[in-house]
């Protein structure tokens, strides 16, 4: 327990307020006088021992003042102002005994003391009212923010802390250039209003998780100079009505203040997403935070040099009105590193870490594609944990390759024993996986093939390309529904019984050949019609609400194109596996004995194998000879072979296959 910050809190203040209340009907209500029996009392009277009495009739008490001091039975001397108190059916006793004494008498009648009532009154209020205070100032995180619920919570960073700059940056270039202009803004903004240009209100980045958009904020923050008002989306919602749009206007006004300055708020869509798209009417709260956002942000004066960056996984669900230019002028797009940007990413993260001469960051980066800053991050901090674990000094490749499978695949299950049956039947399965796709002509080569179990995976094969790639062709496609049938066809042909292993294989397979039917154009019969809603995230507000737009008829057709493209993949792994059975027994022999095949041992296996023949020339949709075609697609279609014209592929970079791990890891099938 924190016992000093309990001190702080205001606990103490309830105590004390408790403590005084009470001393106060003490000093109120008490007389000075001690406390005697009735029996006692009575005795004294009788004994004529009292110079005075006081009967208080209102409170049964009878205060005494004696001739000298009173020794109590049990020797304890009270002094010479007692007191006792009656009940009301002796009270002509206690009367009858004053009236005998010698003593002097007076009676107080019954009357009201103010301050008494006016306590008995306030004390209640003052309680509940303290009690309200502490339940406040826990919600706030501190007594001394009870009054302080539309305060903006943003943190500025100051000068002294550790600063990030555009050096700690690598991998995403356009970005980093795109934010020095808005850094050159904010110091030297007299260069672009000479020629007419206004600051840019707000600068909005998107991309996957873990692509360095909070790192380009860091790196603003340090290069600027300039304050810099961090916050994060969710802070601006809180339980009660206003609050949010009141930090909003305080946050604005801070910057104002201090401009020329920089506000970051860091994953915008907790306070941004579409208005009245929240399931039951939304959430009002949110939606008067974003009005009162929009407001501010359009109400910049020009020359207030004060600039929103924003940070945001999912750009599609928030407000158009946020997006539009006036608002969010700019908007980068923050992707997975290439080639070159992994290894510069990776000789920062590599930077006072101890690396063997051996280390080439250029293999290791071919070995990472589609790996975003935090992967690669991580890849290079397991590798110094499992060189720490080992008692070595220097990273290594061994540990580098092993942080790369942790990342991909997940750790190493060293307990899970297989037996020789099951042991048996995954070395075919992965065996089948490797054969496969090497066997194709428009796949990526095989580096690597394990039967060691690791994360939920009994074994995996690793495919990656020899270079980034952003489009990807019908061919390859094709070769990569071959490659993911290939494990289940090894097991049809050597067991006859299939197992449960290839469930993964066959879900990513039907997941590539329904969205070549139904979003790729690549089905003759379908034709180049996008059909359905995008596969992307669903964002409930707005997509629950949409209906397929197509038939059933259509809902069919896709249905039997995707299963041909399945059945087509299934018999073309059944082909190579079977002409090249031998090379398949070897590769599981290898593999029951080493466990695991490197990209080597996999080259001198596969240096005899027979590939799958070319397939023939796919059609147009209107499935007619290419000589049949009207002068104008002919054209087009030459321009698009020879190179001069794009094909009109989408551009969107995609992570290397991979065909039975749960985890979306790149090029990897698992069983």
């Amino acid at each position: 327990m924190d016992f000093k910050r309990i001190l702080r809190g205001p606990l103490v203040y309830i105590v004390l307020g408790v403590l005084a209340l009470f001393i106060g009907f003490s000093l109120l209500t008490g007389s000075g006088s001690r406390q005697i029996t009735t029996e006692e009392g009575l005795h004294l009277l009788s004994a004529n021992a009292v110079k005075t009495v006081k009967i208080y009739d209102s409170e049964q008490r009878v205060d005494l003042t004696l001739n000298s001091s009173y020794t109590d039975p049990s020797g304890q001397n009270l002094g010479t102002a007692v007191q006792f108190n009656y009940v009301a059916a002796r009270g002509a006793d206690v009367v009858a005994a004053v009236d005998a004494s010698t003593a002097k008498y007076d009676d107080v009648p019954p009357s009201t003391n103010w301050l008494l009532s006016l306590l008995s009154i306030l004390g209640p209020i003052l309680l509940v009212g303290l009690f309200a205070w502490f339940l406040l100032s826990s919600m706030q995180g501190g007594g001394n923010r009870v009054m302080q619920f539309g305060k903006s919570k943003a943190k500025l960073v100051s000068k002294e802390s550790p600063k990030v700059t555009f050096a700690d940056v690598a991998g995403s270039d356009e970005a980093v250039e795109e934010l020095e202009e808005i850094k050159d803004f904010l110091k030297d903004p007299s260069r672009f209003q000479a020629v007419g240009a206004r600051i840019p209100k707000g600068v909005l980045l998107y991309g996957p998780p873990g692509t360095g958009k909070t790192l380009l904020a860091r790196a603003v923050a340090g290069e600027a100079g300039v304050p810099f008002y961090s916050i994060s989306g969710s802070d601006f919602v809180e339980m009660f009505v206003g609050v949010g749009a009141s930090r909003v206007r305080d946050l604005f006004e801070q910057a104002k203040q201090n401009s020329p300055a920089i506000i970051f708020v860091d994953e915008i869509d907790a306070v941004g997403r579409h208005r009245g798209a929240g399931l039951g009417g939304g959430h009002d709260e949110r939606e008067q935070t974003l009005n009162q956002l929009l407001v501010e942000m359009d109400g910049f004066d020009v020359k207030t040099n004060v600039i929103l960056i924003a940070a945001t996984n999912r750009p599609d669900i928030l407000d158009p009105a946020l997006l539009r230019p006036g608002r969010f002028d700019r908007q980068i797009g923050v992707d997975a590193p290439d080639l070159k940007g992994r290894q510069k990413i990776l000789e920062v993260h590599s930077k006072g870490k101890p690396m063997a001469k051996g280390v080439n960051l250029e293999v290791l980066a071919r070995k990472t594609p589609g790996f975003t800053g935090a992967d690669l991050a991580n890849v290079l901090n397991e590798a110094a944990l499992l060189t720490a674990r080992s008692n070595a000094q220097l990273i290594d490749n061994r540990a580098l390759d092993e942080a790369v499978d942790r990342v991909m695949a997940g750790p190493q299950r060293r307990t899970r024993l297989m037996n020789n049956k099951e042991k048996l039947i995954t070395a075919y399965h992965e065996g089948g996986h490797a054969l496969a796709a090497a066997s194709m002509r428009h796949t990526d080569p095989v580096t690597k093939v394990t039967i060691l179990p690791r994360g939920r995976a009994l074994g995996y094969t690793m495919v990656l390309p020899l270079e980034d790639k952003y489009s990807v062709t019908r061919n390859e496609l094709l070769d990569q529904l071959a490659y993911a049938m290939g494990g289940r066809v090894a097991e049809e042909i050597v067991f006859h019984d299939p197992t449960t292993g290839a469930s993964n294989d066959i879900e990513k397979a039907t997941s590539i050949a329904r969205k070549m039917v139904t979003e790729y154009g690549m089905s003759a019969a379908i034709g180049s019609v996008k059909l359905g809603q995008s596969q992307g995230e669903v964002f409930l507000g707005r997509d629950m609400g949409h209906q397929r737009d197509y038939s059933e008829e259509i809902a069919e057709k896709v249905d039997n194109e995707v299963r041909l493209l399945i059945e087509q993949a299934h018999d073309e792994a059944w082909q190579v596996l079977n002409t090249n059975r031998d090379i398949l027994d070897n590769l599981a022999k290898e593999l029951m004995e080493k466990e695991t095949l490197d990209h080597d041992q996999l080259a001198a296996l596969f240096t005899k194998v027979k590939r799958l023949p070319e397939r023939p020339q796919w059609l147009s949709s209107t499935n007619r000879p290419i000589s049949d075609l009207p002068p104008i697609k002919i054209a087009a279609k030459a321009a698009v072979d020879e190179g001069v014209v794009d094909g009109g592929v989408d551009s969107t970079p995609t992570r290397p296959k991979r065909t039975s791990r749960p985890r979306k890891t790149p090029g990897i099938a698992t069983a």
